[in-house]
């Protein structure tokens, strides 16, 4: 996730090698290491609070009326990064 986002975080780097990012010209990009690392983070946590939505997708179909605990959990989901920053501190919202 980190190399991910390197790119979001600086549009000029074209590839990385291990930590070295480069750009067009093939020069050395220099990036916060910490502002990707906490970026990486975000990314990873927003990965799998999607796959948790994706789960869950089939509860909002137009043929179904989610209940009020399904709604509850899917809110949660999506305001997962109002509160956390990475995989390692989250507390995901239980499943109803």
């Amino acid at each position: 996730m980190k190399h991910e986002a390197i790119y979001k975080l600086n549009t000029s780097v074209v590839s990385i090698v291990g930590d070295t990012a480069y750009d067009a010209d093939g020069n050395v990009v220099e990036y916060d290491n910490d502002a990707a690392e906490t970026e990486g983070n975000l990314i990873a946590l927003r990965n799998e609070r999607n796959r948790l939505l994706t789960e869950t997708d089939w509860w909002a179909s137009s043929d179904l009326t989610m209940t009020a605990e399904q709604t509850a959990y899917r809110q949660a989901l999506r305001d997962i990064t109002d509160t956390y920053s990475s995989l390692d501190d989250v507390v995901w919202p239980e499943k109803p």
